[in-house]
């Protein structure tokens, strides 16, 4: 890494809060307001000055490098607030049944992965979901033939579903006597009581427990390999909502002594770590708390689910589903456990991220954390920046709440145009509001932006074309969906940068391009504040720098 470098001619989006900015950073003006440079002056690990080139220059002694970026656009590093790394990494090793439109096709590829497994061996996959499968019943029965010597486990798009063979329920133990767990569902045969091979929610530990643990280096080197492709789409930072095993890898592979796993840039990442439910008393005992560790690793929120999803037809509703007039959703957690929770995490120095995509979920949340007063540390030091998850369906008469609570939402823009027709049959009229990510800026509520990878692309780019459009980039010709919920390209920006770095507490560090910020930008082959918005899909990252040093590079920001 260069220890001084500047960065010229460039058009510089800084998304630092300037005066008349408002408390969340938005220009009254809209994009046009968003404050502007077009040089950047970077020491060691930190930017020291923005500007103009001369601004650059007089922040600098002795010897820097000058990088000419001739007129390109440049942003603060994107922070995917809501990913799964490890489970996005291990997917590569597992049977990719995402857009499998017959269970035909899932028999045929399972038959594949069974003549490259050994007899006993599990054979895993992911991504199928009923919307694809053309309304298919899923059963155990359509898996048997296909690998009769090997337990199956596939795990659907929104992962809150699996689809299991005999052989499996077998090994653990599930038969037509085993109750639903609470806040989970076996699926039954009416006729003969059978479990069907479809568990959903918390049914889904009966199986996630006899499946064996990955070995703990495979994991280091799929994370090792993944981190590369982060960088390429922009990612400088992520909020993993990982478990015991993902943070012990990403621990290890910033040790100096795994180095050997990456090559030279392909390390720098800034992980913001979530906590799980069952690590909470652990937590509490130990004295961790939410904002412990450093730039590059730090303890995150405690995660907690409050309902399922939508693809599974397990999110909590107020009223019942459009589709299913006998359904309202599946509450993982009943109110007074969840404001018990939250009371005990806050009052441990532990902020809380809920997750709750129906609108029935999304006001018990908030529900709880009112009741619970959480939002202050026990010293009362600084504030706990509490968080909804996906808050995809939300109540009209909910929306002010958020910010008057100082709730952030948590929301990935790509999943409204992914889930667009799922939703419309599910929810009816009242997909209208769905994904309501202008009603709640506009109830000045705060918004940070994540993929939810391995269910959609940790691709913040994209995230962004969709909360702008509210268009696939597949379907660029048909109209926006619901676009009254469209955000401005400032807006969305802001998502993954000033909203990101709230979201984790570290607003005073990163999140926008200013003297004493780290150094982490992204260089973009087009301006998406200017160009035309269906243009802003196919702009490409054409280089991303994490705390001063060339991460990807398609431009030769290192020189010859």
């Amino acid at each position: 890494m260069d220890n001084q470098v500047i960065y010229h001619n460039a058009n510089i989006y800084t998304m630092n809060n300037a005066d008349g900015r408002d408390r969340f950073g938005f220009s009254p003006a809209g994009d046009r307001g968003v404050r502007r440079a077009s040089a950047i002056a970077v020491r060691d690990d930190k930017i020291v000055a923005v500007g103009v080139h001369a601004d650059a220059e007089s922040a600098l002694a002795g010897r820097y490098r000058k990088v000419d970026l001739q007129g390109l656009t440049v942003v603060p590093g994107f922070t995917d607030c809501h990913i799964h790394l490890l489970w996005y990494a291990l997917k590569f090793s597992q049977v990719d049944l995402g857009c499998v439109e017959s269970v035909e096709e899932v028999r045929k590829r399972i038959r594949k992965a069974a003549l490259e497994s050994e007899e006993g061996q599990w054979i895993i996959g992911h991504g199928w979901s009923h919307s694809c499968l053309a309304n298919a019943h899923p059963h155990r029965v359509q898996l048997d033939d296909a690998a009769p010597n090997n337990p199956i486990v596939l795990f659907s798009k929104d992962r809150h579903s699996i689809w299991v063979n005999s052989l499996a329920l077998a090994m653990a133990g599930i038969d037509r006597n085993t109750p639903d767990p609470d806040g989970g569902v076996i699926e039954r045969d009416p006729n003969t009581h059978e479990p069907t091979g479809i568990l959903r929610e918390n049914a889904q530990p009966l199986i996630n427990r006899v499946i064996p643990v990955p070995d703990f280096g495979m994991c280091k080197e799929a994370i090792a390999r993944v981190i590369p492709y982060l960088h390429q789409l922009g990612i400088t930072g992520i909020h993993d909502c990982g478990d015991e095993v993902s943070f012990g890898v990403l621990q290890e592979l910033l040790a100096e002594d795994n180095r050997e796993l990456l090559t030279e840039d392909n390390l720098d990442l800034r992980i913001c770590e979530m906590i799980p439910l069952h690590n909470l008393d652990s937590a509490i005992k130990l004295g961790v708390r939410t904002g412990f560790g450093n730039a590059g690793l730090r303890v995150g929120p405690l995660k907690v689910f409050v309902d399922g999803a939508l693809g599974s037809g397990t999110a909590a509703l107020l009223e019942p589903y459009s589709d299913n007039p006998d359904n309202v959703g599946v509450c993982a957690i009943t109110e007074e456990e969840l404001t018990d929770i939250i009371s005990r995490a806050s009052k441990s120095g532990i902020s809380v991220a809920a997750h709750a995509i129906g609108d029935r979920a999304v006001r018990m949340a908030l529900d709880a954390l009112e009741k619970s007063k959480a939002g202050r540390r026990p010293d009362d030091t600084a504030p706990l920046h509490n968080r909804i998850e996906h808050a995809q369906l939300v109540s009209p008469v909910d929306l002010r709440r958020f910010a008057s609570l100082d709730v952030i939402a948590s929301i990935q823009p790509i999943h409204a145009t992914s889930d667009r027709y799922m939703a419309d049959k599910a929810w009816g009229a009242r997909s209208s509001i769905g994904y309501p990510m202008r009603s709640l800026a506009e109830n000045g509520v705060r918004l940070a932006f994540g993929s939810d990878a391995p269910v959609e692309e940790p691709d913040p780019i994209q995230g962004i074309f969709a909360a702008v459009t509210r268009k696939r980039h597949d379907e660029l010709s048909q109209p926006g969906w619901h676009t009254e919920q469209c955000l401005t390209v400032e807006e969305a920006v802001r998502g993954y940068t000033t909203g990101a770095a709230y979201a984790s507490g570290e607003e005073h560090i990163k999140g926008s391009i200013a003297p004493g910020r780290l150094a982490d930008f992204v260089i973009l082959s087009k301006d998406i504040f200017t160009v035309n918005p269906l243009e802003i899909a196919d702009t490409k990252v054409l280089g991303t720098v994490v705390g001063g040093k060339v991460v990807f590079d398609q431009i030769r920001l290192k020189g010859d």
